[in-house]
């Protein structure tokens, strides 16, 4: 069954926030909630944030993002009854100077708002600012990619039927206040291109049947943590009410099947070709075949190597979420500037490995390597740690050296300023 969780009062008004995304939305510390939930079992989080989650987002944000941004679909999607709005009905042209046709129109969403239509602000991690810092963290705190979007209903609405998501999801009360239903999985786990309008029967029949394994009204501040698979329908009460759902895209052990499918791709005897004129509707001619297929396989199998894995399966990873943000001009003049007793640090949920490769050191980045000498390892691992550095402090190389190195990490856009000398 999902669990509860109440915060504990408030405390004074000068508290610091807890020190995680984590455990600001479930309470828990993250081993905790690793062995108790993460995809397992949901977990609705009472009063996390007293301010409501404000800091990341609330209704003046919302409606600034939707007059004032020049939002395009598909950042911007309504929803009525149950039914996707066709983007043409609030949607046009930008206006001289904007050669686009799907500007947002911020009259036509207001008079579908009025009349009862959600309004889902999609990949809001690109969009807002602090919820993309939040989103970032949060990634790098789990170790998948992690995306945004927003639902603002108005009262008495349901935006979407039941139904259930394939990644996992983390929902914030904005403000207002939502009535969930929450039932068990009809399809367990369910992968990617596993959408839950292909068992949309048995997603109705558990909804309408079966006790909910959670029923409960979120206010603000309030939150709830479903894994993939778990059926939920959300209602606004008494007024206009938001949340945002932080996308949690999960890699799973189906992707290390598919990692290690591309390894063996290589062995030969795994891509020669059928028999010219055979029947693959016919078992028997095809049984030969898929036991010497198996048996190909088997052994391709054994001899894989765990490095070649890696480094398909964390292709998903590495390029599924986008680290912090870099100022490019900001960025270019810190680093023309540069001088000894400056701060720097790694940018947040950029995703890297460092290689050693005889008289190199290889940096791989999710789209590149940065090939530098060996003589870099050591500053390096410092630059790469968690901690801000200090330009002119890093260990086995002179000041003129790590000048070169450091401006060339931000230039790559690694590194990022922390305070100027």
């Amino acid at each position: 069954m999902p669990a509860e969780r109440t915060a504990h009062p408030a405390g004074r008004a000068d508290e610091v926030r807890p020190a995680t995304p984590l455990s600001r939305v479930t309470g828990l510390a993250a081993a905790e909630f690793a062995e108790r939930h993460w995809g397992r079992t949901p977990l609705l989080a009472r009063g996390r944030d007293r301010d409501g989650f404000r800091d990341l987002l609330d209704l003046d944000g919302v409606d600034e993002l939707l007059s004032r941004r020049g939002l395009r679909t598909p950042f911007v999607r309504l929803a009525r009854d149950g039914a996707v709005v066709d983007s043409r009905s609030f949607t046009g042209p930008g206006g001289v100077g904007a050669e686009i046709a799907d500007q947002v129109r911020d009259d036509a969403v207001a008079a579908l708002f009025a009349d009862g239509t959600t309004i889902v602000l999609q990949a809001l991690h690109r969009t807002w600012p602090a919820v993309g810092e939040f989103s970032t963290r949060l990634g790098a705190e789990l170790g998948h990619p992690v995306q945004a979007n927003a639902y603002v209903t108005p009262q008495q609405s349901r935006g979407f039927s039941a139904h259930y998501d394939v990644h996992d999801v983390f929902v914030l009360q904005l403000a207002g206040s939502k009535h969930w239903t929450v039932h068990a999985p009809v399809h367990p786990h369910p992968l990617r291109d596993q959408p839950w309008n292909d068992h949309a029967d048995a997603v109705a029949a558990r909804a309408r049947d079966d006790a909910p394994a959670l029923d409960a009204v979120l206010e603000p501040g309030d939150a709830l943590y479903l894994p993939r698979g778990w059926l939920h329908a959300a209602t606004a009460l008494g007024g206009v009410s938001a949340h945002l759902t932080l996308g949690v895209h999960v890699v799973t052990r189906f992707a290390l099947v598919e990692a290690l499918m591309a390894v063996v791709a290589k062995d030969p005897r795994l891509r020669a070709s059928l028999p010219l004129g055979i029947d693959v509707a016919d078992p028997a001619a095809l049984a030969p075949h898929l036991e010497a297929v198996r048996a190909a396989l088997a052994g391709a199998l054994a001899g894989v190597d765990a490095d070649e894995v890696v480094r398909h399966a964390r292709r998903r990873v590495w390029q599924g979420g986008r680290p912090e943000p870099v100022g490019p001009v900001a960025a270019a003049a810190f680093a023309a500037g540069l001088a000894v007793g400056d701060v720097v640090r790694l940018r947040t949920g950029l995703r890297h490995r460092l290689v050693p490769c005889g008289e190199r050191v290889l940096l791989e980045l999710p789209d590149r390597r940065v090939d530098l000498p060996a003589a870099c390892a050591e500053p390096l691992r410092a630059l790469l740690s968690a901690e801000a550095c200090l330009v002119g402090n890093l260990p086995g190389m002179d000041e003129a050296d790590q000048l070169v190195l450091v401006r060339r990490l931000l230039r790559e856009g690694v590194l990022v300023p922390a305070s100027r000398a």
